[in-house]
C-alpha cells in the first residue's frame, strides 16, 4: 500500500462523494460498484456514506501507517522464479458485500465444500465401481492423485479441513466458481494480513459498517484441527516448505496468529506409525499436520523420491492413524479443471441436492462428445491443460498451424485438455491516477471443517488486475490484493481468537531446527561484528574517537589476523592484497567476511519468521544496506571502510540491545545468546593469540583493547599505558567485562545448566561438562603465566563446546531421541 499525501486524500474523499460521476464499468463484465440495475449497489453506498465524515489528515495519516506497517512488519510475498521477496500490495478501497447477498454465497461455498469432501472420500476409501462417477480417467490422469493414498481413511474423519474457491461475477450478477483449491489453499494469512493494514487507515469505519470480524472462523478452524486429533490436548503443527515457499510469510503469519510451530519436513520423525518433532528436549509427539507442502512431496518413500521437503515414512504412519494431516495428501485430485463439468451432477448424486454455485462451463476432451463440440466452438472457448493451473489460451488467438497442433493433440491425448467458455472477470473500483476505475478481480473464499460442521470466512482475499482485460489474475507484477467486508445488519461483537487463558509461565519445547538457526543467527551476528571491529582497527581508527592508529608491525598482524580469521580469501600469490579493509567488508567469497556473514545471518533469520519480532527481522534484513557503500562515494578506501565499520557495529549494538531487553528468557533466547557467546569468546581467543602474546608491544594491547571494547574500562582501572599481564587479564580473566573470555564461558554454561535434559540420571550431559570444565580452568588462570599455547588451548575447548551443543541439540536422523522419564519412588 503506498501512503497517500493530505491533496491526495482529499481527492479520495471527494471521488467518493461523487464516484458514479465519471465511473464507466467495463462493457460486458459485471461490477461491484455498480448492480445491473445502473445504480450504485447499496453495500457500496453504505460505505461511501461513512468515508464522508473522515477528514483528509485523518485519512492521510491512516494511510500512511498502514504503509508503515507492511514495511516494518515485512509483509511480502514471491513471484514464482524470483529469489527476492516483494512488498504486499494492498489496494486503498475494500470490496465491500451486504450481508442478505453473502449468506446465499456462503451457503454455496458450504456445499462445495461437502461436496468435495464426499467425492474425495469416494475417490480413495470406495471401490472404484459406484453408477455415476465422473470418469476414472478425469481422476487418476491428475498429478495430484496420490495412488499410494487409496484405502487409507483419513485420521480424524476427513480428507479436507480448509477448502478454497475463487469466484468471479458473471454478467448476470450471479457468483460463479472460476477454480477449486483444494490441495493446500493459500491466501487465509494474507486476508488477515489485509485485515490488519485496512484497520489502520479506517480505524472506526469498521464498527461502524458493522464489518463482520475473521476471529471467529480461524477460532472454530483451530477447533476443527484438535478435534482430527486422538488426544484431548494435541499438538497441531503447520508443515511448511520453509523460506523459499511463495507464500512462506503466510505460513508464518499463520503460525503466529494461531499459536502452531512452523516445522518443515527435517523437523519430522516418523517412527513406529508415529510422528514426532525433533526439540532440544528430545522428540515430542506431533497429532496434526496443517499441509502447505504440496501432497506429492509429502514422504519421499511412499511418494516422489525427489522430494527434499517431506517425511520419510509420512505415509505409513497415516495408515496407522497415528498422524492427522489437514488436508490428506492427494486431495488436489478434485481440484482439476477436468472435473468442473462434471460437479453438477455429481452434486445431484453424493447429495441429492443442486448445485448452488455454478461453474464455468466446461468441456473436458477425455469425453467423444465433449472433444466434438470443443473442436466444433474452437473459436469461441479458451482451451488448455486439464490437470495444471497453466493459463488457457483463446481459441481465436490461434493461428492455423497452432489450431492444427492444438486438434492433433487432443486426438492423440484428449484427456489431457479441456475447453472453457471465456471468462470475462467482474471489476471493482479502484483508486488510481486521483480517480475511480474498474478492473478485474478474483475473490477467493474459505471454508473450514469444524466440529459443527463448516465454517465459512465471512470475507476473504481478493486479487486486482493491473489491466482491464485481464481474463486471470495471479500475485505479480501490478496486482494488488484487497480485504472484503461483509456489512452486517447487526451490530458486530467484538471476538478474541482465543478465550481469557489461565496464567501461565511456560515455554513450550523448542524445535531443534528453530533451535539450530537461533544458534547460528547469534554465531554469524558475531562473526561479523568482529570482523567489522577488525575493519575498523585497519582503517587507523579506535572506537573511542582518539587519533592516530597502529604502527607498522601492528598493521601487518592484523592483516595477518583477518587472513587468519577468513574473512578475505587467501592470496594465490603471498601477497595481501592492498585494500584488505575493504575486502574484509564485501568479499563473498571468504566465509568470515562482514558480507557473508550478514547473507548467512538473513538466512537464518529467513527461518525465523514465526519467532523473531518483526524489528528483528528488519534490523537484520537492513544490515545488507548499512554494509553497503555509498553510490558515487568519494572518500578514500580508507575512510569509507572506516565509516561503514562504525555504521555497522551501531546496527549490531541495536539487534544485540533487542534481543537482551524485547526477548523472554526462553531457550530460545538462550540458544540465540549462546552462538553469540561462542563465537564472541573465539574472536577474543583469536584477538588476544595474535596480539597479546610474550612479544608484544604497547601498540599491539592498544589495538586488542579496541578490539574486545576495552578502551574506557582500562584507562579507568589502570593509570599506566596498555601493560601485557592487565590487559590479558581484562579481555581473558576477568569475570565482570562482559566482553572477556571468562563472561562468555560463565555465560555458556548457566545456558547448557538451564537447557532440558534426556534422561533423569541426575548426570552432566557433554556439553555441560564441556562448559563447566572451560569455566574452571578460566577461574584458575593467572593472567602472567597465559601464553599463546594456553589461549589456543582455550579455543579449542570452546570449538569442542559448540559441535557438542549442535551434536545434542540439532540432532539429524536417526540421532534424534526421546527423553527419558522418571519411574520409581524416592
Amino acid at each position: 500500500m503506498t501512503a497517500l499525501t493530505q491533496a491526495e486524500a482529499r481527492e479520495l474523499l471527494h471521488g467518493l462523494s461523487r464516484w458514479t460521476e465519471g465511473y464507466a464499468p467495463l462493457p460486458g463484465a459485471a461490477d461491484e460498484l455498480i448492480g445491473p440495475d445502473g445504480r450504485p449497489r447499496p453495500a457500496w453506498e453504505r460505505l461511501a456514506a461513512a468515508l464522508g465524515p473522515m477528514s483528509p489528515t485523518d485519512l492521510a495519516r491512516g494511510f500512511g501507517s498502514a504503509e508503515r506497517h507492511v514495511r516494518e512488519a515485512g509483509i511480502s510475498y514471491r513471484v514464482h522464479g524470483e529469489a527476492a521477496d516483494r512488498p504486499w500490495p494492498v489496494a486503498h478501497l475494500p470490496i465491500v458485500i451486504a450481508a442478505s447477498e453473502w449468506a446465499a454465497l456462503a451457503a454455496g461455498v458450504e456445499q462445495r465444500a461437502r461436496l468435495m469432501e464426499a467425492l474425495l472420500a469416494e475417490i480413495y476409501e470406495g471401490d472404484g465401481a459406484e453408477e455415476g462417477a465422473p470418469p476414472p480417467a478425469a481422476i487418476v490422469g491428475s498429478p495430484n492423485y496420490l495412488r499410494p493414498l487409496a484405502g487409507i481413511a483419513p485420521p480424524g474423519g476427513r480428507h479436507l479441513s480448509l477448502y478454497a474457491v475463487d469466484l468471479g461475477r458473471g454478467p448476470d450478477g450471479r457468483w460463479w466458481v472460476l477454480s477449486d483449491r483444494t490441495q493446500a489453499p493459500s491466501g487465509a494469512g494474507y486476508a488477515l494480513e489485509n485485515r490488519i493494514v485496512l484497520s489502520r487507515v479506517y480505524p472506526a469505519l469498521m464498527e461502524r459498517l458493522r464489518v463482520e470480524r475473521l476471529a471467529p472462523f480461524f477460532s472454530a478452524f483451530r477447533d476443527g484441527l484438535a478435534a482430527s486429533a486422538a488426544r484431548a490436548q494435541p499438538r497441531i503443527g503447520l508443515l511448511t516448505p520453509g523460506p523459499f515457499s511463495e507464500t512462506y510469510f503466510e505460513q508464518a503469519t499463520l503460525a503466529r496468529y494461531l499459536g502452531l510451530p512452523l516445522v518443515e519436513g527435517d523437523d519430522l520423525v516418523a517412527r513406529d506409525g508415529s510422528v514426532y518433532v525433533r526439540t532440544i528436549s528430545g522428540l515430542k509427539r506431533i497429532d496434526v499436520l496443517w499441509r502447505r507442502v504440496d501432497g506429492d512431496y509429502c514422504d519421499p518413500l511412499a511418494l516422489s523420491a525427489a522430494s527434499r521437503l517431506g517425511v520419510p515414512g509420512l505415509v505409513a504412519a497415516l495408515r496407522a492413524g497415528g498422524v492427522a494431516m489437514a488436508n490428506m495428501p492427494g486431495s488436489g485430485a478434485v481440484e482439476s479443471r477436468a472435473l468442473m463439468g462434471f460437479m453438477a451432477a455429481q452434486c445431484r448424486r453424493l447429495l441429492d441436492e443442486e448445485l448452488a454455485l455454478p461453474n464455468i462451463a466446461t468441456w473436458w476432451c477425455g469425453e467423444p462428445r465433449a472433444r466434438a463440440e470443443a473442436l466444433a466452438r474452437i473459436d469461441e472457448l479458451a482451451v488448455g491443460d486439464a490437470f495444471t493451473g497453466a493459463p488457457l489460451r483463446l481459441g481465436a488467438e490461434l493461428d492455423a498451424d497452432a489450431r492444427a497442433a492444438l486438434a492433433a493433440r487432443i486426438a492423440a491425448r484428449g484427456v489431457d485438455v479441456v475447453a472453457q467458455d471465456v471468462v470475462r472477470l467482474s471489476t471493482t473500483p479502484v483508486w488510481r491516477g486521483g480517480r475511480l476505475e474498474p478492473r478485474p478481480f478474483v475473490l477467493r473464499v474459505y471454508a473450514a471443517a469444524t466440529p459443527d460442521g463448516w465454517t465459512v470466512m465471512p470475507g476473504g482475499f481478493a486479487r486486482i488486475a493491473e489491466r482491464p482485460d485481464a481474463r486471470a489474475i495471479s500475485m505479480g507484477e501490478g496486482t494488488l490484493s484487497a480485504d472484503v467486508w461483509v456489512l452486517a445488519d447487526r451490530p458486530v461483537a467484538p471476538v478474541s481468537l482465543v478465550p481469557e487463558p489461565r496464567v501461565r509461565r511456560l515455554f513450550g519445547h523448542l524445535p531443534s531446527r528453530a533451535a539450530d538457526d537461533l544458534f547460528w543467527l547469534g554465531r554469524y551476528l558475531e562473526r561479523a561484528e568482529a570482523t567489522a571491529r577488525l575493519v575498523a582497527a585497519l582503517a587507523g581508527a579506535r572506537l573511542d574517537g582518539r587519533g592516530g592508529g597502529p604502527g607498522a608491525a601492528t598493521q601487518t598482524r592484523l592483516e595477518a589476523l583477518v587472513l587468519a580469521l577468513g574473512a578475505v580469501e587467501e592470496p594465490e600469490d603471498g601477497v595481501v592484497e592492498a585494500d584488505i579493509a575493504r575486502a574484509a567488508l564485501d568479499g563473498l567469497g571468504a566465509s568470515a567476511s562482514v558480507a557473508a556473514s550478514i547473507a548467512f545471518a538473513r538466512r537464518a533469520a529467513a527461518h525465523l519468521r514465526d519467532r523473531l519480532a518483526p524489528e528483528a527481522s528488519r534490523l537484520v534484513a537492513e544490515l545488507g544496506d548499512v554494509a553497503r557503500p555509498a553510490a558515487g562515494e568519494d572518500a578514500s578506501p580508507r575512510a569509507d571502510a572506516l565509516d561503514r565499520a562504525q555504521a555497522l557495529l551501531t546496527a549490531f549494538a541495536a539487534i544485540a540491545g533487542l534481543s537482551h531487553e524485547n526477548m523472554t528468557r526462553s531457550d530460545g533466547w538462550r540458544m540465540l545468546d549462546m552462538g553469540r557467546r561462542i563465537e564472541r569468546a573465539i574472536a577474543t581467543c583469536r584477538f588476544a593469540g595474535a596480539l597479546a602474546g610474550a612479544d608484544a608491544t604497547s601498540a599491539d594491547l592498544d589495538a586488542l583493547l579496541d578490539l574486545v571494547d576495552c578502551q574506557i574500562t582500562y584507562r579507568t582501572r589502570y593509570l599506566i599505558g596498555p601493560a601485557l599481564a592487565p590487559v590479558r587479564d581484562l579481555a581473558l580473566l576477568d569475570p565482570s567485562n562482559p566482553r572477556s573470555l571468562a563472561f562468555q564461558v560463565e555465560r555458556l554454561r548457566e545456558h547448557v545448566d538451564a537447557l532440558p535434559v534426556l534422561r533423569e540420571d541426575g548426570l552432566p550431559e557433554p556439553p555441560q561438562r564441556r562448559a563447566r570444565a572451560l569455566a574452571s580452568a578460566l577461574a584458575t588462570a593467572e593472567a602472567e603465566s597465559l601464553d599463546a599455547a594456553a589461549i589456543a588451548g582455550f579455543e579449542q575447548d570452546l570449538l569442542a563446546l559448540a559441535d557438542a551443543i549442535g551434536t545434542r541439540y540439532f540432532p539429524h536422523g536417526a540421532a534424534a531421541e526421546r527423553p527419558e522419564k522418571l519411574t520409581g519412588l524416592s
